[in-house]
């Protein structure tokens, strides 16, 4: 059973910065894609950004250019960077994994852009 941890959310001022980390437990082996996704209230969780074990990134058109994706595959953890942050980059934000075709999520974490 693979666990994902979140950390980083919480409070900034538009046009801040935040980082997200996700690490992942409970597996011996690298982790297939990693990502990250978020759900603002009242509306469907979306994708953010994903990232292969390769390196191999994507993004939402919403957040490119200002927000980046990285990954350790030897901690088995993944980082969200974010930058420029705008009031409806508020949201709770869930990490995602896909370890032998099955999808693991973390319970997410708070980020509340303000001006």
């Amino acid at each position: 059973q693979v666990q994902l941890v979140e950390s980083g959310g919480g409070s900034v001022q538009t046009r801040g910065s935040l980082r997200l980390s996700c690490a992942a437990s409970g597996t011996d082996f690298s982790i297939g894609i990693m990502g990250w996704h978020r759900q603002a209230p009242g509306k469907q969780r979306e994708l953010v950004a994903t990232i292969t074990r390769g390196g191999s990134t994507n993004y939402a058109d919403s957040i490119k250019g200002r927000f980046t994706i990285s990954r350790d595959n030897a901690k088995n953890t993944v980082y969200l960077q974010m930058n420029s942050l705008k009031f409806e980059d508020t949201a709770v934000y869930y990490c995602r994994a896909v370890y032998y075709n099955t999808d693991y999520w973390g319970k997410g974490t708070l980020v509340t852009v303000s001006s």
